[in-house]
């Protein structure tokens, strides 16, 4: 038994017991004033065997309903809105045409510069001024749960142009609560008339993506919930398909050799009705059904089947989960693949990109140490904005690194662009091979290469090719 579990049932048993005693000293002086008047007697021990029976059962009942209150409460402590569990057997019950997600997207920054409890504070006054508003903004009865620390879910039986203005307005109104400012996104889902679990995740994974400003139009983001489920179903079987990846090849230029010798793969699912979606529509739900590995899988089979098919010195640029790469099974498949087919390993690079730096940093740098013997080259995408990467590279030796675009976008800003040098050259000092993507301006070009970029790509090198295409202009046996 956990130490806590233990502490806290002899906290309720105390709990109970203060509770008990008063009332059984109480129980027997009143049996005392009516069976005694005037006589005192003397208790036998079937007296007192009874009043210990009492005592002991009067207690156990209190502890009972102490534990029993413990378990069934509603309310989550921090916030007072309703917990999880509460929240979800509500809308269980209810099954209101409208649920959304709010989401404190900074709020572990809080924590980092507040403290704790000013942030439990903040999140408190969060959901009583969220209360607030949905009893002035709407005549329907709104439900509020915590489901995690930092995302609130909102129930109401109303339509999704009310709740979202309604959003809008609260996000408006509320940047800063309590001095600290608040960064804030949502997602809404409509006809929410499935597992409640089921929905909830479909929410989370409206939020994953979201680039733009929460209040700004192009970020809303309302979807029905049986179109959803739908395109669950869609997204899997495309899975179990072979022909359902749709790859597309953008040319990487080496500013050295004055050559096109990789491509940057990209990916589209393409489902049985025809309709192509992008990683981030297909991805969330691919990983919320636990199909990571099997999805990485078939892109590595699939990069396979198309190096085997075009000139050899043309090498292919794909992005692979590190979850996957921290599979063993993952790495034994492909590594027997790569065996199988005879290729040049070196052909091979995988773009890895991780927010946060693995908390078992030392056995992933052991992973990637094993795949880079095989030939295999590893490059870090995004490369400039996260600690994660900053972390990696000083501890492995990476192939390649890719800058990351918001560099490009900023060139104008001499702050940017001295960072953007900086990096390159250091790069260049630790002998990695810098890529910049999405240099579609001669000047950008120009200044690049000024600086000793070693690849560029973009549509100043040129376009994004079809599998067809690639296989036709490089195939090894025309």
């Amino acid at each position: 038994m956990l130490l806590s579990v233990k502490e806290e049932r002899e906290r309720r048993f105390k709990l109970a017991m203060r509770a008990g005693i008063p009332i059984i000293v109480l129980m027997f002086l009143l049996f005392f004033t009516i069976f005694s008047k005037g006589n005192f007697t003397a208790p036998s021990l079937e007296d007192a065997i009874l009043l210990g029976g009492l005592v002991f059962i009067t207690v156990y009942f209190i502890y009972f309903l102490i534990v029993l209150d413990a378990k069934e409460t509603l309310v989550d402590q921090t916030t007072e809105g309703f917990n999880l569990v509460s929240f979800m057997s509500k809308i269980q019950k209810n099954q209101p045409k409208t649920v959304a997600i709010l989401k404190i997207k900074n709020l572990s920054t809080i924590n980092e510069n507040y403290g704790i409890f000013a942030a439990n504070t903040l999140l408190h006054t969060l959901v009583s001024k969220l209360n607030t508003s949905i009893h002035a903004h709407s005549k329907n009865i709104g439900s509020i749960g915590r489901y995690t620390g930092a995302e609130f879910l909102i129930a109401m039986d109303a339509e999704t142009a009310e709740i979202n203005l309604l959003l809008q307005e609260f996000i408006q109104d509320n940047q800063t609560i309590d001095s600290i400012e608040i960064d804030y996104a949502y997602a809404i889902i409509k006809n929410n008339n499935e597992e409640p679990q089921k929905n909830i995740e479909r929410l989370k994974n409206l939020l994953i993506n979201m680039e733009t400003k929460p209040n700004s139009k192009s970020h809303i983001k309302i979807k029905d919930a049986s179109e959803l489920s739908i395109l669950e179903q869609q997204v899997i079987e495309a899975l179990n398909r072979d022909d359902a990846l749709g790859l597309g090849f953008r040319p990487l230029y080496s500013v050295k050799s004055g050559v096109i010798d990789i491509y940057e793969v990209t990916l589209k699912l393409l489902l049985k009705n025809g309709k192509k979606l992008s990683p981030k529509e297909y991805l969330p739900i691919i990983n919320n059904h636990s199909l990571g590995v099997q999805y990485d899988q078939k892109i590595f089979e699939k990069i396979i089947q198309v190096l085997l098919l075009i000139e050899s010195h043309i090498s292919l640029s794909f992005n692979i989960s590190p979850f996957s790469l921290r599979n063993q099974d993952f790495l034994e498949n492909i590594f027997a693949m790569i065996d199988n087919s005879g290729i040049d390993p070196q052909r091979i690079i995988i773009e890895i990109y991780e927010k946060k730096a693995h908390h078992g940093l030392q056995n992933y740098l052991k992973i990637l140490s094993k795949i880079r013997a095989k030939g295999v080259r590893i490059c870090i995408d995004n490369f400039g904005t996260s600690n994660a990467s900053m972390e990696y590279i000083k501890h492995f030796k990476f192939d390649l690194v890719q800058l990351d675009r918001e560099f490009i976008n900023t060139m104008d800003d001499p702050n940017h662009l001295s960072m953007l040098k900086s990096l390159i050259t250091m790069s260049k000092d630790m002998d990695i091979t810098t890529i910049v993507k999405w240099v579609d301006k001669a000047p950008q070009r120009k200044t690049l290469e000024g600086f000793g970029v070693d690849y560029i790509q973009g549509f100043s090198i040129g376009k994004l090719l079809s599998e067809t295409e690639l296989i036709a202009h490089y195939n090894r046996l025309k």
